[in-house]
């Protein structure tokens, strides 16, 4: 015999709200089956799910994305390791490339001075080469009036 149980077992179990999981289901990410009452019950399975939606969310991973790598899983299934570890090496190239991006940018903060002009002549973030000098003075990128 399955054992299902309500969305608040699942929410107290996962660690999210029971909106979460209705917006997970309306976004196809988990399903549920319905009693004779017209109440949501889950399997089982639906938590390692959640975990799995929620971790990838962590490291900044899409609901789009997660959508696609849990479609190559059988609906009725929970994702095992190995199906994280497969699903995980498609994201490898993407994460590494926005560590990067993130390393620089923290690298480059230092130099700006947070006061938003972003036309500074030395700001790396958003005006190199004070390309915006030709536009005026002031802050072009926040005030554009």
């Amino acid at each position: 015999m399955t054992v299902l149980l309500t969305p608040s077992q699942v929410a107290q179990r996962a660690g999210v709200a029971v909106s979460a999981l209705h917006f997970y289901e309306r976004e196809g990410l988990i399903t549920s089956t319905r009693t004779a009452g017209n109440q949501r019950r889950y399997a089982r399975d639906v938590l390692r799910r959640v975990a799995f939606i929620r971790t990838s969310q962590r490291v900044g991973i899409s609901l789009g994305e997660i959508r696609e790598a849990l479609s190559t899983l059988p609906v009725d299934k929970a994702p095992t390791k190995a199906d994280w570890s497969r699903l995980s090496r498609r994201w490898r190239t993407s994460l590494d490339e926005r560590i990067d991006r993130l390393q620089r940018l923290r690298d480059d903060l230092d130099g700006c001075i947070g006061c938003g002009c972003l036309s500074l002549t030395k700001c790396k973030l958003h005006n190199p080469d004070d390309v915006l000098a030709a536009e005026g003075a002031g802050p072009r990128l926040l005030d554009p009036a």
